[in-house]
């Protein structure tokens, strides 16, 4: 990679980003086609960084040199090149300096994108949502094949995702009485958010940020927590393989793990779950791990689970402890001394949260009005 190159993909990023700021229209220069699957690719950029990413890439790549064919990603493919170098070194961190969905560090690490095959229409890596799928295949071919222009692409890829991230900054109201906040008021509303039909992806991360605030507070309050600090939480569609942490909530003490806090919205707790956290036990030796669903235990599998937690106490240290969601914040609501705090934060998480929808928000600032 020479030199001037390596510079080139940030500038070209932020080129692109500044026309789109600045409303540049290219419509009219692109097909219906290319216009309705760049229109599904800005939609999903919360929910498939991973391919929205690769697909920023290849065309920042295809912009700098016209001449490569950008569905060779690989430089395993004969005549490809590294994407996902590019990726990591010049495109993930612009687009977190610039405020745009971004993965931890490429959307290579995704497994269905890193297979050693050409982006062609017949590319067989599954990526989960089909439309989306179809959309960024399609986007490519529509370059490479039909000479669009890559430029003209990002633009409008990029003003989509300006709407879709206005549509959801909704603004979190401030409770009204907070002197009437009691834990069974705000039990019963978080057990009512939690098991709210939302009709999209995202729901399943609403319990994880209302843990996260509920360690803000504790670990300022009660003394097994002194000299410990929380990891910031990171994206809640990483998958473990990717994520490199040991739950969806770490906390440290002295730089060493010390708990971590595994959350289950819509899955009960079996055998299977406690397997998966034994391995992380081993990786990455915490001192507790919490494992929480909003769903009952496994009860046929209540003698295995019992075995598992024996276990790996006596062969690890760990104190496994599992429960549910609901029964466990009340508890850490009876230790805290100050209930709207821990209220204050939450609605900040929630309000401040890209990847939350519209809809997490509004249904959030519903339930505040009964508390």
């Amino acid at each position: 990679m020479k030199k001037k190159d390596s510079l080139d993909y940030k500038q070209i990023l932020l080129d692109v980003y500044k026309e789109a700021i600045d409303k540049k229209n290219y419509q009219k220069r692109l097909t219906k086609v290319v216009l309705t699957n760049m229109e599904i690719l800005g939609e999903n950029c919360y929910t498939q960084k991973g391919v929205y990413t690769v697909f920023i890439t290849l065309l920042i790549y295809k912009i700098s040199h016209p001449e490569q064919d950008i569905r060779k990603h690989q430089t395993q493919i004969r005549g490809g090149f590294s994407g996902r170098s590019i990726d990591t070194s010049f495109i993930t961190p612009t687009l977190k300096e610039i405020g745009l969905p971004s993965m931890a560090e490429s959307g290579w690490l995704t497994r269905s994108l890193e297979q050693p095959h050409p982006y062609t229409l017949d590319y067989g890596g599954k990526i989960s949502n089909k439309k989306v799928k179809k959309a960024f295949l399609e986007l490519i071919d529509a370059v490479e094949t039909k000479k669009d222009k890559p430029k003209f692409i990002l633009v409008e890829l990029f003003k989509k995702i300006f709407e879709v991230q206005k549509a959801n900054q909704i603004k979190i109201k401030p409770l009204e009485n907070p002197e009437k906040l009691t834990i069974s008021k705000i039990s019963d509303v978080l057990n009512r958010q939690f098991s709210y039909h939302y009709k999209t992806h995202g729901g399943s991360k609403l319990p994880v940020l209302a843990f996260y605030a509920m360690y803000r507070v504790i670990i300022k309050e009660i003394s097994r927590y002194n000299n410990c600090e929380l990891k910031e939480l990171g994206s809640h569609t990483a998958s473990d393989r990717t994520s490199k942490s040991a739950g969806d909530i770490e906390i440290y003490k002295y730089n060493e793990l010390f708990e971590a806090v595994e959350i289950k919205l819509d899955k009960p707790i079996d055998s299977n779950i406690l397997r998966i956290a034994k391995e992380k036990i081993i990786r990455y030796n915490p001192k507790r791990y919490y494992i929480l669903s909003h769903l009952e235990i496994v009860e046929e599998d209540r003698a295995e689970l019992d075995e598992i937690i024996e276990e790996v106490k006596e062969e690890h240290g760990c104190q496994i402890v599992i429960n549910g969601l609901i029964p466990t914040l009340k508890y850490y609501m009876r230790l805290i001394s100050d209930l709207e705090i821990f209220i204050d934060l939450y609605s900040k998480s929630i309000e401040n949260d890209t990847e939350l929808k519209a809809i997490h928000k509004t249904v959030w600032n519903q339930l505040l009005e009964e508390l």
